[in-house]
Parts: C-alpha cells; sequence; structure tokens
C-alpha cells in the first residue's frame, strides 16, 4: 500500500507543505476519531476534476467502524463526493443530508475541511478534507460521557476548519498516549474542571485526590498534588498555556508515589478561547518499570565491569608468571594466554559501557588487530586494515568471534611474515608492503569475514583439517561449535593465505 505522501504526489498537485500539513493530521487524528465516535477518512481532490482520493483512514477505539474494507487509495466522484466538493469549495464543515448505507451499515456523514494556515499565522486555503462518518447501527441515547466526547470533537472539527489543530509537535513526542479512553478533563476558560471521564477521576485519585474534579482549578490542583513542587508548577504551567491558545509538551506529575502523565491542548474553536482539553494517563506501572530496566541495565553493565577487571587480574598473572618461567616453550604459551584473556576482556569492556548486551565490534576488530601487530614475534612490520563493517554484535556472538580474529590475526603476522631468510622466503615479492586485510559484510543473515594476507601462503604440507597448532585447534572449535559457524583457510587469489567465515546471525543479529 502506498503511503500518503507517495499517494498525494502522484495524483495531486498539493505542495510539499500542504502534505506536511496532512502528515500532521493523521498522527494526531486518533484523538478527534475517538471523541467522535467515528471513522475519519482523509481526501484530497484529484487536479480540479471533481474527483477525490482518499489517502489515510483511521477507525476509531471507542466505537464501531462504519468502514469494514480500507478505502486509502480510492478514488471516487460524482454525488457520492458532493458533501467533499461543498466543504472544499465553500472552507466550512458539511452536516447536512440523510445518513447513507454501506452494504447493512446505516452511517451518517460529515465533511470537516483541511486548512492551512500561512506562515504569519493568517487563515490559509483548503488543502483537503476529512471526512467524519459515524455507524449509526448501535445509536442510542447518548450518557453524558458521549456528550462530552461529541462537543470536545465538534470543537476540534472546528479548529481543523481554522487550521489551528493539530497543534504543532514537540522534538522527541510521540502520539502515542494518552488517549481519549486513558482520561479526559475539559476545563472552562477560567481553567476551573466541568466535565472529568471516569477514568480521569481514577487517575487523579491514585494521585491522593479523593473528590470529584468538576469545578477544581487544575492548574493549583496540580500545583498541590505535585511531590515535588518544580514539577506541580511545570504542570500547572501547561494547563495555563493551553488556556492561553498554546499546546504545551506532554507532562508527568509524581504523588503518592504514582505517576500521571498529561497532555493539554487549546478549545479554540473559530479563534475563540473556550477553555481547554486536558487527556491524562496513569503510568505508574509504567514507570516502575522503566526504573526496573535502568537498574537492572546498571547491574548487568557493572557485572561486565568486574567480569573485565577479573580478566585483565588473570592476564596480569599470567604475565608475571610467564617472566619467571625459564623455558622458552612455556613462556611463549602463557604470553599467549595472555593475549586470549586480553582479547576477551576487550569485549566485556564495551558491554560495560553499552546500554544492552550488543557491541559495536568494527572498534573491537581495530584493537585487536592493532595490538596483533605490536606484539606478534616477527621482525616484519606489517600493516592492518578493516574493509567493510561488522555493525553490532549480541555479546555471545562477539566473545567468541574475537578470540577467532586474535588467533587468525596473530597466525597471519607471525607465519605469513617470517624473519628475512627463514625457511628462504621474506615475505611478499616484487617490494609489495606486507598486510592483512580483515573484510566483513552481512549476506541473507550470516556475517561474512575474510583475513587476508599476502605473505608466504600456507605450506605444501599443511593440513587445514589436522593442523596441530593450539591456536587453530582454538578457532576451529569456537567457530562450529559456539559459532556454529564455517572456517576455510585457502590461498590468497593474489598470494598468501586467507581465512574464510561465515557465522549465522539469527540468535541475535542487529542493524
Amino acid at each position: 500500500m502506498s503511503t500518503l505522501r507517495d499517494l498525494a504526489e502522484e495524483h495531486t498537485q498539493l505542495r510539499p507543505a500542504d502534505i506536511d500539513h496532512l502528515h500532521r493530521i493523521a498522527g494526531d487524528w486518533q484523538l478527534l476519531s475517538d471523541l467522535s465516535f467515528a471513522d475519519l477518512l482523509l481526501w484530497v481532490p484529484v487536479d480540479g476534476d471533481g474527483t477525490f482520493l482518499c489517502v489515510a483512514q483511521v477507525r476509531p477505539t471507542t466505537a464501531p467502524t462504519a468502514y469494514l474494507d480500507d478505502q486509502v487509495g480510492r478514488i471516487v466522484g460524482g454525488p457520492e463526493v458532493a458533501h467533499l466538493e461543498v466543504a472544499y469549495r465553500q472552507g466550512r464543515i458539511w452536516r447536512e443530508g440523510d445518513p447513507v448505507w454501506y452494504g447493512d451499515v446505516p452511517a451518517r456523514h460529515e465533511a470537516i475541511p483541511v486548512r492551512l494556515r500561512t506562515a504569519d499565522g493568517e487563515s490559509g486555503e483548503v488543502v483537503a478534507v476529512v471526512g467524519r462518518d459515524t455507524n449509526l447501527s448501535t445509536a442510542r441515547t447518548p450518557s453524558q460521557l458521549e456528550l462530552n466526547y461529541l462537543t470536545t470533537a465538534d470543537d476540534l472539527a472546528q479548529m481543523t476548519a481554522d487550521g489551528t489543530f493539530p497543534p504543532p509537535r514537540h522534538p522527541g513526542e510521540t502520539t502515542s498516549a494518552p488517549r481519549v479512553g486513558d482520561g479526559l478533563v475539559r476545563l472552562d476558560a477560567n481553567g476551573k474542571v466541568t466535565y472529568a471521564s471516569p477514568n480521569a477521576q481514577s487517575a487523579y485519585r491514585r494521585l491522593g485526590y479523593a473528590s470529584h474534579l468538576v469545578g477544581e482549578d487544575l492548574a493549583k490542583l496540580h500545583r498541590r498534588l505535585a511531590s515535588d513542587p518544580l514539577e506541580g508548577t511545570d504542570a500547572a504551567n501547561g494547563v495555563l498555556a493551553a488556556l492561553r491558545g498554546e499546546a504545551p509538551p506532554r507532562r508527568e506529575i509524581d504523588a503518592r508515589g504514582a505517576t500521571m502523565l498529561t497532555r493539554s491542548l487549546p478549545l479554540m474553536p473559530a479563534g475563540v478561547p473556550i477553555g481547554a482539553l486536558v487527556l491524562v494517563r496513569d503510568i505508574t506501572e509504567v514507570r516502575r518499570r522503566d526504573r526496573a530496566l535502568i537498574t537492572k541495565d546498571a547491574t548487568i553493565r557493572e557485572i561486565h565491569h568486574r567480569v573485565k577487571n577479573n580478566l585483565q587480574t588473570v592476564a596480569a598473572l599470567l604475565r608475571l608468571q610467564a617472566r619467571r618461567v625459564s623455558m622458552p616453550e612455556a613462556r611463549v604459551a602463557l604470553e599467549e594466554s595472555v593475549r586470549r584473556v586480553a582479547s576477551i576482556a576487550l569485549v566485556h569492556e564495551t558491554l560495560s559501557m553499552s546500554s544492552d548486551e550488543a557491541v559495536e565490534f568494527d572498534g573491537i576488530v581495530d584493537r585487536v588487530a592493532s595490538a596483533a601487530t605490536e606484539v606478534a614475534a616477527t621482525e616484519v612490520s606489517v600493516g592492518m586494515r578493516r574493509k567493510g563493517s561488522f555493525g553490532v554484535l549480541p555479546a555471545e556472538i562477539a566473545t567468541s568471534l574475537v578470540m577467532v580474529l586474535n588467533e587468525l590475526l596473530l597466525n597471519a603476522v607471525e607465519h605469513g611474515f617470517p624473519p628475512a631468510g627463514e625457511d628462504g622466503v621474506a615475505g611478499p615479492e616484487g617490494g609489495v608492503a606486507p598486510e592483512v586485510v580483515v573484510t566483513a559484510h552481512r549476506f541473507r543473515k550470516q556475517l561474512h569475514v575474510s583475513v587476508a594476507d599476502n605473505g608466504r601462503g600456507l605450506p605444501a604440507e599443511f593440513d587445514a583439517e589436522r593442523g596441530g597448532r593450539l591456536g587453530l585447534q582454538i578457532v576451529r572449535a569456537l567457530v562450529t561449535g559456539e559459532l556454529r559457524g564455517s572456517i576455510e583457510l585457502r590461498p590468497g587469489a593474489a598470494g598468501g593465505t586467507e581465512a574464510v567465515l561465515v557465522v549465522p546471525l539469527a540468535r541475535g543479529e542487529r542493524g
């Protein structure tokens, strides 16, 4: 299905500013739909030929829908859109006419012009029409709640026709909460509560206010209830700003261990300030879970930090032991163990600074590669280069993969570029600088990695499956076991040696 922007650009002459305004309408009109107990369809004229295209649709969460089928992308004309034509041409809300039928569903048509105000705040031209279609099959005598919903919906519909609804969105804000069903409070021009829905009354009761809200000055009430005076003043100022015709950001109020989210909207039909609409939602449990997650994340990071410290201590002890060993073979084995432990510590160090159990792996590879050139037992100066990106990897993959790369890089440097004269081979020919290249890319939920050098290549008698060195045994065990992948050691295309790894990422692949 094409998006609102795609449909508008393909079928209409609307300007980018017009389409942006339609996006704001579609981002905030669930409120109007729920208050109206009606479906809302956003219609745009098609090239002035009397036809209209539906570019967006929203169904109410407070009433049954009038349309079982999706209307987006539908182009209609003739008598079926006469009410849309009136609203578009005359710039007024159309409410005349008899009910219509959609299959077995009777519905009432209304049409609300969508006006885009000019840069200086003046009333601009009509760029679209919102069809407000109500399912009449469950019509009954409205309750006090429904009457207040409908009255508020009519005010917002007029503000849509005036170009003052929806209000500008504040940076970082979402449109998901609070909603009409969470709790609604209507204020008069003096800031006194004229109606509070049962859910709104319950939300304030959680904050410690047991009396009925009607008649209360809501701004003063917020100041009294809030545990933090600054927070209370902030919430009160939000209500007062809405009464002045502004649309302040959402505010939170904490009191008696409960938390309530508020959203204040001005009510200014025909430009006349008549009060404000305040939507409220009890988010106590949400904030409690947030705090628990923050605590859990901090605990996990502290664990990784301590593991890193412990691994560094183990590496230091092994390094100290290596200095006291007289046998060269034992000293080399201990030094290799130090490097392996240090590479794992790198992963835990990165995790200790991360907000989740995943790491940006490119930085770790670069550090391991740099360390390999510094500590490798060779007289040749070998360059290291990385091509492509590993991206973000989950901890269970990163820990094993860093050990694999550490072994492959050390092998590439030490055995691909032996000291001059060893085995009669000095390294790459033709003046080519010794180099090891690590390449990584993702394909079909797999990580493909190669470690290639331009050194002397594999010995003629080398058996990749039965290689006896401990480093290669570790690599094979980790790749086929922990990583559930595959590895191949082969001659490089331009000489030297290439190790090719394929690691599945389905266990926690990240972009």
